[in-house]
């Protein structure tokens, strides 16, 4: 029962960290890349900076289906 709820608090604070650490690097990729199209010249748009969210997001509901999976084992 024990591994359960440290598998189910696990998860969470996983899901909680690959949250922020989404919003903090396509925060830093949209910000790089509207430097780069104003003084660089760069020629795709900012918005393909929002591209690295689809492999967060995979990882976000993974680690969240998982600990809801071990937290209904935990509780039953």
């Amino acid at each position: 029962m024990k591994r359960n709820q440290i598998l189910a608090v696990l998860f969470g604070v996983l899901t909680v960290f690959l949250l922020c650490a989404m919003c903090a690097s396509v925060a830093f990729s949209y910000a790089r890349m509207l430097c780069y199209i104003e003084h660089q010249g760069a020629s795709a748009p900012a918005s393909v900076s929002f591209l690295l969210a689809v492999p967060f997001g995979v990882a976000i509901l993974l680690s969240a289906g998982l600990g809801c999976f071990f937290a209904r084992k935990w509780k039953s």
